[in-house]
This record gives structure tokens, C-alpha cells and sequence, in this order.
């Protein structure tokens, strides 16, 4: 009872393996609408047209647009957040770590800012995204823990590390890892010599 009949397992994994595909393939021209056209262009219609899929089959894996766009940010913060959990987990200088992601803003990872900018500017508009961006300064915050204990402290360092991503993308040249390790350091000492 219950048992899947001998070539049955394969032909399900196989099922499985094609519907996970198909929801990349699905994400992907999700982001790809975000860089090239903003979040507000995104569209059952123009997701399956980037797709080469029918809207059908777009609404087949993410019933409402708040779930494609759930899925979509969560795919790109997800590597973010898991580049982050590394430098939060290291030995080494955690100001530097979190200073060369915020640089990478600039150059090898400017799509994926862009795009988790556009996507977090929507959430202000649509709490079901909020879960998903806020993991980002959730681990921002947890990076200055390491650094202070002061709730003031935490949260202007989450503040000014958003903001600094924020000029990096509108910067039309190199961001310097070490300016932004100086002025993020800058913002923990100062707040500790505050009266």
C-alpha cells in the first residue's frame, strides 16, 4: 500500500526535476523583466513571453503575481544571504567581508542589486515581499551584533550599509572596498564615543 511500482520513482523524479526547471526558467525571465524594465513590468503575460512559455503555464507554477515575485527576490537574496552567513560565520575582519559585498553593488553583482532594489522598493508597497528583503538587513544586523550591542548602533549600521549599496548603483564608477570598510567603521566608533 502506498508503494510506487518498480519505474514509477523514476518517472516522478523525473516530473519533479522538469517542474523545478520549469520554475527557474520561470524566476530567471522574472529578473530578467526586473533589470531590464523594473518590478512594475513584471506580468504573468510578460514573464511567460521572455519564457517562450504560455501564461498559463506561468500561472500553473505561481498561482498570483506576489508569489513569482516572492520567488524571484527570495532567488536572489538567497546566494546574497548566504555570501553574508559566511562572513558573519568567519574568523577573519567581518567590516571588510560585508565592505567587499557592498562594492560588489558596482561591478559583478550590480544585475542582482538592482534587482533586489527594485523588488525591496515594491515590498513597501506590498507586505507579502517584505519577509524577503528584510532578510538582508536581518543579517546586516546580526554582522554588527558582532561589533556592538548598542540597538542605536545596529540600526544606523543596517541604515548606512543600505544606503551606501543604494550610491554604489546610482555611482557610475569603481566602488572602493576599503572607503566603505572606513566609513562603516567610522559609524561603529563613532556611535560608541557618543555621550
Amino acid at each position: 500500500m502506498g508503494r510506487a511500482m518498480p519505474g514509477e520513482q523514476g518517472a516522478v523524479d523525473g516530473r519533479k526535476l522538469r517542474g523545478q526547471r520549469r520554475r527557474a526558467q520561470i524566476i530567471d525571465a522574472t529578473l530578467t523583466i526586473v533589470r531590464r524594465d523594473g518590478a512594475t513590468g513584471v506580468t504573468h503575460r510578460t514573464v511567460a513571453k521572455e519564457a517562450g512559455i504560455t501564461t498559463s503555464l506561468t500561472l500553473y507554477y505561481f498561482a498570483t503575481l506576489d508569489e513569482l515575485l516572492i520567488a524571484a527576490l527570495t532567488s536572489v537574496t538567497d546566494a546574497y544571504t548566504q555570501r553574508i552567513r559566511q562572513v558573519i560565520d568567519a574568523d577573519g575582519d567581518k567590516i571588510a567581508g560585508l565592505a567587499h559585498l557592498i562594492a560588489e553593488s558596482a561591478g559583478p553583482g550590480r544585475e542582482r542589486a538592482l534587482a533586489e532594489r527594485e523588488l525591496s522598493t515594491l515590498a513597501a508597497r506590498r507586505p507579502a515581499l517584505r519577509p524577503a528583503v528584510r532578510r538582508w538587513r536581518d543579517n546586516v544586523a546580526e554582522l554588527a551584533r558582532t561589533q556592538s550591542g548598542d540597538p542605536d548602533t545596529i540600526e544606523a549600521f543596517v541604515a548606512l550599509s543600505d544606503g551606501l549599496c543604494t550610491a554604489i548603483l546610482l555611482d557610475d564608477r569603481e566602488a572602493d572596498p576599503r572607503h566603505i570598510r572606513a566609513v562603516l567603521t567610522k559609524a561603529l566608533l563613532g556611535a560608541s564615543h557618543r555621550p
